[in-house]
């Protein structure tokens, strides 16, 4: 969880330290995007996870994309300032790619473990 909150940082403090390039075609996130928050990635869930864990993790899972959605509705607000730059306008996208991918791997990661606990579930009454 931690990577995610110095991979933030550096994206922001790239980004600002890029806002001095007058190559509007430079991609570089405006101010308004700048303050949506990127949601962290909810805690691992453990390999040998139990039944109360998935129910822990499925709720972690759920608060993540509500979180994630407000990222993406700050992003598009941002989009539709009318002094966005070409590079503006690239960075916000990639942004919003970044976060669908951050979310499929959030969904793959509780979807492993729902299958592994059912394989492990199937083993033990077979």
């Amino acid at each position: 969880m931690n990577r995610i909150y110095i991979l933030i940082a550096a994206v922001l403090l790239f980004s600002n330290v890029q806002a001095q390039s007058d190559d509007e075609n430079e991609p570089v996130l405006p101010a308004e995007a700048q303050d949506c928050v990127l949601p962290a990635s909810p805690n691992a869930i453990p390999e040998e996870a139990t039944y109360e864990d998935l129910v822990a993790a499925k709720k972690q899972v759920a608060e993540f994309q509500t979180e994630i959605e407000l990222f993406r509705d700050c992003l598009k607000a941002a989009e539709e300032m009318e002094d966005n730059t070409p590079g503006n306008l690239v960075a916000i996208v990639s942004s919003y790619n970044y976060s669908v991918e951050m979310e499929e791997r959030v969904a793959e990661r509780f979807n492993a473990a729902v299958r592994s606990y059912k394989e492990r579930k199937d083993a033990a009454e077979g």
